[in-house]
């Protein structure tokens, strides 16, 4: 029944994680893309900022159904493997975007297509954020659920 609680726990603490992982890419997405259009913090417009708050969690929902599957994989590796450094969840993040960059390139739709090298980078960068954030709430812990219990020593 234990081992039943732990893989439950554990599989919340991933589901949390992802979330985070989505939402701080999202986030760092938006920022990107504000300060490409020539936001800057110094002189802060209400607009923008309040537009931030709407924005982001949206843009966190395509960020999560997009990449969904590689992360899952990345997961699942990072599981079975017990990789708790930050570089392998910030790299797996990077593979993750790299996989939907070259998924929405094989659609076929010209209008969904990524080809500005500036866009490239950010979606990259954005995946390797959501790593490194996924590691932050979740990658830290990988394999947990594998150990077993220290027992207590007998008096």
């Amino acid at each position: 029944m234990r081992r039943l609680i732990a893989y439950l726990v554990r599989f919340a603490v991933i589901l949390f994680g992802y979330l985070v992982a989505s939402l701080a890419a999202s986030a760092f997405l938006n920022i990107l893309f504000l300060a490409h259009l020539g936001y800057m913090p110094e002189h802060p417009e209400p607009v923008a900022t309040a537009s931030l708050y709407f924005s982001i969690p949206f843009v966190a929902l395509f960020v999560a159904y997009f990449a969904f599957m590689p992360a899952a994989v990345a997961i699942l590796i990072a599981e079975v493997l017990n990789r708790r450094d930050w570089l392998f969840y910030a790299l797996a993040g990077a593979v993750v975007a790299g996989v939907f960059l070259g998924f929405v390139h094989q659609t076929g739709d010209a209008n969904f297509d990524v080809t500005d090298t500036n866009a490239i980078l950010a979606v990259i960068g954005c995946g390797m954020v959501g790593g490194i954030f996924y590691w932050l709430t979740a990658g830290r812990w990988a394999g947990s659920w594998r150990r077993e219990p220290v027992l207590d020593p007998k008096p």
